[in-house]
């Protein structure tokens, strides 16, 4: 599997990830491949996991290839002193377009894997933006200011516009052209309808922070082509409401 390689020096590695890939080892099928796994066959190295991503979101994730750098990326993802953006296709027209969401979040009492808001649970607070929009459909920014496991799922599920295929807190249905397209017909030679997108519309597309030698880091991945072959459909036949870019 080729990973493109966003930034690397003798203390990290960032890359961009794929939808559909593990950060780490599945802990009940260890034959499935894992992002930790190909970089240190890539490096000929040990690689730290620092941070995660969902399987199935993609984009900018960073790793230690030192023990030194591990515990200091390490401790600045614990403080909150790493700045995390991210680019999601959600269903419906939020409102109000921008906000700040601060739902504790905790396990799902009965659902294994699942997350819920819950005043018990543990602090979690997300940034939003809307940056386009249309009538069926959103394109949002987050930030998120914790790091809670599907914390951008369970709060955007919270306020009643989930992720856009999203299976856990959406109804998981894939995007297709004739949702959106009017008299939509399928060619001849195809017999069903393919899906634009089939896998969560979510993409870690920038990572900011500052190593310990005090360089800055800024690195940032575009968003891939099956979330834009989405944005493209959307703005060619649905009417565009906000445009302002991420």
């Amino acid at each position: 599997m080729q990973i493109e390689t966003l930034y690397e020096d003798e203390d990290l590695i960032i890359v961009n990830k794929p939808a559909g890939l593990l950060v780490i080892p599945d802990r009940f099928n260890h034959e499935l491949p894992s992002l930790n796994r190909i970089l240190e066959s890539k490096t000929g190295q040990k690689i730290w996991v620092v941070h995660r991503l969902d399987k199935d979101t993609s984009g900018v994730i960073c790793f230690a290839k030192t023990e030194q750098a591990h515990r200091y990326l390490s401790i600045c993802f614990q403080e909150r002193d790493v700045n995390k953006f991210y680019a999601g296709l959600v269903t419906g027209i939020v409102i109000p377009p921008d906000g700040r969401i601060e739902s504790p979040i905790a396990e799902h009492p009965a659902v294994h894997g699942k997350m819920v808001v819950n005043r018990k649970g543990k602090v979690a607070v997300t940034d939003y933006r809307v940056v386009e929009q249309w009538p069926l459909y959103s394109l949002v920014q987050f930030q998120i200011h914790t790091g809670r496991t599907h914390q951008i799922r369970v709060h955007m599920a919270s306020i009643g516009h989930p992720i856009v295929c999203d299976e856990l807190y959406g109804d998981g249905q894939p995007f297709l052209l004739s949702n959106i397209k009017r008299k939509f017909r399928l060619s001849e030679k195809d017999e069903q309808e393919k899906p634009l997108l089939s896998r969560l519309a979510l993409h870690a597309y920038k990572l900011e922070f500052v190593k310990e030698d005090g360089t800055p880091i800024v690195v940032e991945a575009e968003i891939p082509r099956d979330m834009s072959a989405c944005i493209k459909q959307l703005n060619k036949w649905t009417k565009s409401k906000v445009n302002d870019g991420l």
